[in-house]
């Protein structure tokens, strides 16, 4: 029995929920979202709140899917609502992020620039040159982005340099001794 997909999901007011059969749309100031729910999952809307429920209470696989079911549409809820964002910092001597239109321009001690396409959808922003703000309604795209950008050079455990997360502790290690 899963306790997340007991939970009722809470649709916060200028939210708008449609359930037809399978499919769930959720519409909202930031942006619109659809997802198609598994056929294990039965969702229903009671006034202000979305239910998840397995089809077979007695399968312990339905309910854990109810509870994965659950989380998309919270997620899906909070997205178009408030949104998402992912914090990144730049920590290097030389290392710089800018937004050039939809590109988003790094120098990360490499010989060249690194550029990323910004996706559609999620909008990136530099309040400093080595801070970096990925944000957007759906959060496993924001998550992806942020990952990508992490990806093209990781913190490293001697000096600490690269792309970490704002929150992300990166254990240092001790240098070689003679």
């Amino acid at each position: 029995m899963s306790r997340i997909a007991k939970a009722p999901v809470p649709v916060v007011s200028g939210v708008e929920v449609k359930v037809e059969g399978r499919k769930v749309t959720v519409k909202g100031p930031k942006a619109t979202h659809e997802y198609e729910v598994h056929p294990l999952v039965e969702v229903s809307l009671e006034g202000d709140q979305i239910r998840v429920s397995p089809v077979d209470p007695e399968n312990k696989a339905a309910w854990a899917m109810a509870g994965t079911m659950r989380a998309l549409i919270n997620n899906m809820v909070v997205g178009v609502s408030k949104g998402f964002e992912k914090k990144l910092q730049l920590v290097g001597v030389g290392y710089r992020a800018q937004v050039k239109g939809k590109v988003l321009d790094l120098s990360l001690g490499f010989s060249h620039p690194v550029e990323y396409p910004i996706p559609e959808g999620i909008t990136i922003q530099t309040p400093s040159q080595t801070e970096i703000v990925v944000s957007g309604s759906d959060k496993q795209k924001v998550g992806q982005v942020a990952a990508e950008i992490r990806r093209y050079r990781p913190p490293e455990p001697y000096k600490g340099k690269g792309v970490r997360y704002a929150d992300e502790h990166v254990v240092r290690k001790e240098a070689k001794k003679k």
